[in-house]
């Protein structure tokens, strides 16, 4: 059984948004650290700013009011939660694409291949006869 002055895993983050948690924690009371992830490298001595993405840790006798605050400022989705988009006045609504089949997605890498292959072509033949008509100018 962990023991409630214990440090829980609460969530991983980097950026402003690690920042955005870490006040919003220490904003309401809640006493937090921060750990880098292991092999985690952050341009901060190029930039001055730390990228890399860090665990967030609360004493466990915190975790759940930790917890409903980074669900409360959107730093944690539950899983009941779906994320819906209405649009604007005016605009469509965006339609989900379907995955392609893998049949069809080689069919069309195929042809894309073969359109690349006929470009390239076209531009050389073009050159060609470019460079075939200047020098005839020039005789």
């Amino acid at each position: 059984m962990e023991e409630n002055g214990t440090p829980k895993f609460l969530v991983s983050a980097s950026g402003f948004e690690l920042e955005r948690i870490m006040t919003a924690l220490g904003d309401n009371g809640i006493p937090c650290t921060s750990k880098p992830q292991k092999r985690n490298f952050s341009a901060k001595a190029v930039t001055g700013v730390d990228m890399s993405v860090q665990d967030i840790y609360v004493p466990g006798e915190a975790y759940d009011k930790a917890y409903d605050l980074c669900v409360g400022i959107g730093a944690v989705k539950t899983g009941e939660e779906e994320i819906i988009q209405e649009p604007a006045d005016g605009e469509q609504p965006v339609e989900q694409e379907e995955e392609m089949s893998p049949r069809k997605r080689t069919v069309i890498r195929v042809l894309s291949a073969l359109l690349f292959v006929v470009i390239v072509a076209l531009v050389i033949f073009g050159t060609d006869a470019v460079t075939g008509w200047i020098k005839s100018l020039f005789n």
